[in-house]
């Protein structure tokens, strides 16, 4: 054979493997698309965040065996499912689904993780958030009070100066919760939509919040517990100061804050499940001073009227059918201002 016929044979046979290995290659490739030629089917959770793009999502399905390549799965879905948008949430796939079974699952996700915006108002407690989050399918109530009745789990540095004997607490957390529009996933773990709102709280944790605490010798707990009575009791952001100030007169007098709105949480603590020793230890007309916990999650202007709450001497307030408040230093004039002012 000469040199001129034996490049033709070689040609020819260069054609022919390299023929051989398109059609294989796309055979292979045609399998995958199909699903037909996987062998032993392997179950994969796929999981889509918000955070992950098209590009990550297409790896994590070739990472685990949905999909051969990623580059091909691509292209694939621009031509077939070119508007499709990935919901967040859990995906329950195996490795012999078609490209289309696929991408019909990428359409309703086992469990949805969608983003739902919840608002969580100043004065909402722990039940009222609760509810609102079970009612949202953020999740389950009984879960996310168990996420909020330890501190264990939590890293922020503030914890550590929570009391230690907590027995007579409720929800350790309550007070902390704080209240915010939260854009949460649908089926999220309690503890994670917990972390967002101590998150939350901790990144309005001010200098002025600390030296009020050292200034007046209480701790962050105390203060949160402070400002979630005055939450519960004022009205207005007005009214805020005045009743702050009453309610440190009385705590640094001595004499009981008897505060109406502690019996109506401590109620619910009881309610739910926890001792009378608990109610006793939230109810301000039973317990000495402050109760053993929040009552309620405050907003900051709240935060800042019990910081700037005026020096007076006023140790008794009430408010009229009119929704104004009266302040008063002696009972005398506390029972006048109820004469004058009727407020049943």
């Amino acid at each position: 054979m000469n040199k001129k016929s034996l490049k033709i044979v070689i040609a020819v046979l260069v054609v022919a493997v390299l023929a051989v290995a398109a059609f294989a290659g796309y055979s292979y490739i045609s399998a995958d698309i199909n699903g037909t030629q996987k062998g032993d089917a392997v179950d994969y959770t796929l999981v889509i965040e918000p955070q992950d793009f098209e590009y990550q999502v297409g790896q994590k399905l070739m990472n685990n065996g949905i999909v051969i390549d990623d580059s091909v799965w691509t292209m694939w879905l621009n031509k077939h499912y070119p508007d499709l948008t990935y919901i967040n949430g859990e995906y329950y796939l195996n490795t012999n689904m078609s490209y289309e079974e696929i991408a019909q699952k990428l359409q309703n996700p086992d469990v949805s993780h969608q983003l739902v915006s919840v608002v969580i108002p100043e004065g909402y407690n722990a039940f009222d958030i609760a509810k609102t989050l079970s009612e949202n399918g953020i999740c389950e109530e009984a879960d996310f009070y168990s996420a909020i009745s330890t501190a264990e789990g939590y890293d922020y540095e503030w914890l550590a100066d929570f009391p230690a004997d907590n027995e007579n607490i409720g929800f350790i957390l309550e007070g902390f919760l704080f209240p915010a529009t939260y854009d949460l996933g649908l089926n999220t773990p309690a503890k994670e939509v917990v972390d967002k709102m101590l998150d939350a709280f901790d990144s309005r944790l001010s200098d002025k919040m600390l030296s009020y605490c050292s200034e007046n010798d209480m701790s962050l707990y105390e203060f949160i517990t402070l400002c979630s009575i005055v939450q519960e009791e004022a009205l207005t952001p007005d009214s805020a100061e005045n009743i702050a100030s009453v309610l440190v007169n009385r705590l640094n007098s001595g004499t009981k804050l008897q505060c109406d709105v502690t019996y109506f949480y401590a109620k619910a603590l009881l309610d739910y499940g926890f001792s009378q020793q608990v109610y006793d230890s939230y109810y301000t007309y039973r317990c000495e001073g402050l109760p053993s916990g929040p009552i309620t999650n405050s907003g900051m202007e709240v935060v800042n009227a019990v910081i700037n709450h005026p020096e007076t001497d006023y140790v008794f307030f009430f408010s009229d059918l009119e929704g104004e408040f009266h302040f008063a230093s002696t009972s005398a004039e506390f029972e006048s201002l109820k004469q004058q002012y009727p407020w049943k």
